[in-house]
């Protein structure tokens, strides 16, 4: 996951690094490319630790490597970027760059967004049914939270499927049962979740509400 994330940086950092490049071009600061995307990485750091922080912070780190290693590596082969091309008015291609690059940038980012899931399983497996169903909240690393479902006899031989976790909102996770568990158990699953919004909802696909039978700490 981490170096995904890097990759995401690294790519970004291109696309941030070529901007400004071309923006330079109409003066020749091309050293402004390296120092902006130098100091982007940075701004990014500050957030993580000053504004995110703990182990949710992590991944901004991550997305900053990967602009610091652009700036550098630009650093490296800015003169010979230099040397091919000559202070100039911006050309047809330079503008439809311009106006491309950041459309690009910022889409990346709200397709890294939108294609986070939020959520993970962290234990899923057969168990004893228990006398009162439903479900409790514990804190695990870093303030993120995990959803544990104890189910009764009623769901004896089921499996249990995420069918949904929504992202936007309150938080709802949606559950699907099918058939083909262990006739003698029922399905046990704990979910971790970056956060939980109010007021959390845990259902079936078939309507059936699941009430919190109380918090607990790891």
């Amino acid at each position: 996951m981490a170096y995904l994330i890097m990759l995401v940086g690294l790519f970004l950092g291109i696309i941030f690094y070529a901007f400004v490049f071309i923006a330079s071009k109409r003066n020749g600061k091309y050293y402004l490319a390296p120092v902006i995307t130098f100091l982007f990485s940075g701004m990014i750091v500050a957030y993580s630790i000053f504004m995110v922080g703990g182990f949710e912070g992590m991944g901004y780190l991550f997305l900053a490597a990967g602009f610091c290693i652009v700036s550098i590596l630009g650093t490296l082969f800015l003169p010979l970027l230099i040397r091919r091309i000559e202070s100039q008015p911006l050309n047809k291609r330079d503008k439809i760059s311009l106006f491309l690059l950041p459309i690009i940038f910022f889409a990346t980012i709200g397709i890294s967004i939108f294609s986070q899931d939020g959520y993970w399983i962290i234990e899923q497996a057969s168990a004893a049914p228990v006398d009162t169903e439903g479900y409790r909240i514990s804190t695990i690393s870093e303030g993120s939270k995990a959803i544990t479902l104890l189910l009764g006899e009623k769901y004896l031989g089921k499996e249990i499927e995420v069918e949904n976790v929504s992202k936007w909102g309150s938080t709802k996770i949606i559950l699907k049962f099918v058939d083909g568990g262990d006739e003698h158990k029922v399905p046990f699953i704990q979910i971790g979740l970056n956060e939980i919004n109010e007021s959390l909802k845990v259902q079936t696909t078939d309507g059936k509400i699941f009430q919190p039978l109380g918090s607990s700490r790891k």
